[in-house]
């Protein structure tokens, strides 16, 4: 097993609302390989959101420990924080969320490339778009002029055009209709074949995370109450928690999706 590229010791956030303590992310610890996807699962409200902000700084965490190829990530300065994003992306549930609507598509791509002074942009956002499924020309046009699942396209390609080692994907699919779902996570799938991409992959779709996981953290209140490989966890739960949960999911896959991918060595 290679070094992991990601490794979470510890993580925890607590907030403080109306004078109680609420512990939103509660000792989480988990690691990610490179090319790997590793998916946080459980209900709404679970923590796993908050997780991924966390790991990417986006909120401050209360305790734990973040590292990165072997790096802490927490207590970065400004300047470290921006050098570490060019390697750790996000996308998210809403793709307008990450992109301007006053602005291009074009634009929106280029301005990653902008704030970390790459050059050849406009050729790099030509790339993308191809990459991702759209034209070149689509560059011209503003979100509102996509469907849902063209802007998904649109939030994958900013999240891949700096060239990434680690995506995370919030919930990435959950707002498209099933068969755009497979298309998204066909195309997901088919990038980190091609650059080696590992994915934090968090949703609250047992059906989803089963065809594109290879190993399954299942989080509730905060904690992670059971982690292994998707083989393990799908076929052999050993938390009441991750029962509920599999006993809930329909046995309907997205549509276009074949069988769940092989199961990563280790």
């Amino acid at each position: 097993m290679n070094t992991p590229l990601l490794t979470v010791r510890h993580l925890c956030k607590t907030y403080r609302r109306h004078g109680q303590s609420i512990q939103a992310v509660d000792d989480v610890s988990f690691t990610i390989q490179p090319g790997e996807t590793w998916a946080l699962v459980g209900e709404s409200g679970s923590g796993k959101s908050t997780t991924g902000r966390l790991i990417l700084g986006l909120t401050p965490a209360s305790a734990g420990e973040v590292l990165f190829n072997g790096r802490s990530l927490l207590q970065q300065s400004a300047t470290r924080w921006r050098e570490v994003r060019k390697d750790i992306q996000m996308i998210f549930q809403d793709p307008l969320s990450s992109l301007d609507p006053k602005r291009t598509v074009g634009y929106s791509l280029q301005e990653p490339l902008i704030i970390h002074g790459i050059g050849n942009r406009k050729q790099a956002v030509a790339e993308m778009l191809s990459l991702v499924g759209l034209r070149p020309e689509d560059g011209a046009r503003y979100p509102h002029e996509f469907s849902g699942g063209q802007r998904q396209r649109i939030g994958i390609a900013r999240a891949l055009i700096l060239k990434p080692q680690l995506i995370i994907c919030d919930e990435p699919v959950s707002a498209l209709d099933v068969s755009i779902q497979s298309q998204i996570l066909n195309l997901l799938m088919k990038l980190q074949r091609e650059y080696g991409l590992a994915y934090l992959f968090i949703s609250h779709d047992l059906n989803v995370v089963r065809h594109i996981a290879d190993r399954v953290g299942v989080m509730q209140r905060g904690a992670i109450v059971e982690q292994g490989s998707r083989e393990a966890i799908f076929t052999h739960p050993q938390h009441d928690y991750t029962r509920y949960l599999l006993d809930a999911i329909l046995p309907a896959q997205p549509v276009g999706l074949g069988k769940p991918r092989a199961v990563a060595n280790g």
